[in-house]
């Protein structure tokens, strides 16, 4: 049974496809094990397993025939709870849109669903996805499936829970400050920020180029055959590039590449722990040929307090209309957002495109010299799992940090929004919480991100692939 859960969304389809499985056999272990950890990881808001069943029995119809629905027909794709699916409910993590429901289908939910893919259940995120961690006053705790007393991150924890612990195929998130990389990261996954404009999203953040659509999934292949399905022009977003981009799913070694790494991207305090798993990522490297550099980014602290500064202005603004009539609805950490948001000038949103241009202008011409940068995706494993950015301390290695995305080194990248930006694990804290390692490639080349990528997987056999690289349930 956990070897069925665990199979990779590739094999399934194989499994599928020969028929030495059935979607309804993998769903229905899927549905069993998120039963039976629904307490203990509480990965999921909304399910619709009757429903979901009922569409496993028609995809083994289609794969029995020879005619399948498309590339994901009778995987369980598990949707985080701030996407649309029309008729059904969306909650946002929040008491405020406890009673919403969708009169339109999310263009990239669209794109999943016409794929033949079986939307069971929809995963946990903070109040308006606007914290690292995954609590909120309507869901409760989601909790890390490799130790219930940490985080699995956020904001689309609820999916990197769920991938961790069996109950789903594949899933979608969204970052706009390491919302995929976070949880991906702390749950031993991939996940993957394409670049600004590669996905749509819905209005009004398909404007905000902070934020990004994305997969997370238990392997590279497997975030790869997401993120093609999910990728796109669309009339219904302006933002969307043209032409659509299809990534490979095989690629040349990485022998000969030069790669840079950054252990702090300048101003970022890394843990011991992180900072051995990291080197030991890019000894992984090394070994594939590739020689690897420690620099010197040429960044400091105006990053990640413009980050900040960006993030409080818009995001914070767009909760900050709420407030008046619904403020005591909101969780601690999504009122601080919004407040902080009325006093943000528009002084404060210009200079923090100030330090992204002079960012980028360092980052820029370091990716043309390099194939790619590497640096750890969370300075820390994670925190604990009810921690509230507004009001709780972090302190590393002795040095206090800040409490929203101190702790992880995602931010700055939404802010270098057009570079692709892949997060693999790069092993474990003695918390036995994953760590990660983001592997940065030039602006909208993200071929080369799955390249590096897919080598380094390769090279380590994997994830997931037996009872020991799985978490105790």
């Amino acid at each position: 049974m956990t070897d069925l859960l665990y199979l990779t969304a590739t094999e399934a389809l194989a499994r599928f496809a020969d028929r030495t499985l059935s979607p309804v056999e993998l769903l229905e272990a899927q549905i069993a094990r998120a039963e039976a950890t629904a307490d203990s990881v509480n990965a999921f808001t909304y399910t619709h397993f009757d429903e979901a069943l009922d569409n496993a029995k028609a995809s083994e119809a289609r794969w029995a025939r020879g005619t399948p629905a498309g590339c994901l027909d009778g995987l369980a794709v598990a949707i985080k709870d701030e996407s649309h699916i029309e008729g059904k409910p969306t909650s946002y993590g929040s008491l405020i849109t406890r009673d919403f429901v969708a009169d339109h289908t999310s263009v990239m939910n669209a794109r999943i669903l016409s794929e033949g893919a079986i939307v069971h259940a929809r995963t946990a995120t903070p109040e308006f996805s606007c914290a690292g961690v995954t609590w909120s006053r309507l869901w409760g705790v989601t909790r890390n499936p490799w130790n219930p007393e940490f985080t699995p991150g956020g904001s689309s924890g609820g999916s990197a829970a769920a991938l961790a612990s069996g109950t789903a195929s594949l899933a979608t998130g969204s970052d706009i400050g390491g919302s995929i990389r976070i949880p991906a990261s702390c749950c031993g996954l991939v996940g993957y920020k394409p670049p600004y404009g590669r996905n749509p999203d819905d209005p009004p953040f398909n404007l905000d180029f902070f934020c990004h659509t994305g997969p997370l999934a238990r392997s590279v292949s497997d975030a790869i055959l997401l993120q093609n399905v999910m990728c796109g022009p669309s009339p219904l977003d302006i933002s969307t590039l043209y032409p659509k981009l299809v990534l490979p799913t095989e690629y040349a070694p990485i022998k000969g590449w030069k790669i840079a790494l950054s252990m702090d991207l300048g101003s970022f305090t890394i843990s011991d722990e992180v900072r051995r798993n990291t080197l030991a990522a890019a000894q992984v490297l090394r070994d594939l040929g590739a020689s690897v550099d420690e620099i010197e980014i040429g960044w400091g602290d105006e990053v990640q307090s413009a980050c900040m500064d960006y993030l409080t202005h818009l995001f914070g603004g767009s909760m900050s209309v709420l407030l008046d009539e619904h403020g005591d609805d909101m969780t601690p950490y999504c009122r601080a957002f919004a407040e902080g948001a009325l006093i943000s000038t528009a002084r404060d949103f210009v200079r923090s495109l100030e330090v992204a241009g002079a960012a980028y202008m360092k980052l820029g011409p370091l990716l043309e010299e390099y194939d790619c940068l590497i640096c750890p995706t969370t300075a820390i494993p994670a925190v604990p799992a009810d921690f509230d950015p507004s009001r709780g301390e972090i302190a590393i290695e002795g040095v206090t940090v800040r409490p929203e995305l101190g702790w992880v080194l995602t931010t700055p990248f939404n802010m270098m929004s057009r570079c692709p930006v892949v997060t693999v694990p790069s092993g474990f804290g003695a918390s036995g919480v994953p760590t990660g390692l983001q592997i940065v490639a030039p602006a909208y080349r993200d071929e080369i991100a799955m390249q590096a990528a897919m080598a380094y997987e390769a090279a380590l056999g994997g994830w997931f692939g037996d009872t020991k690289a799985r978490p105790a349930l």
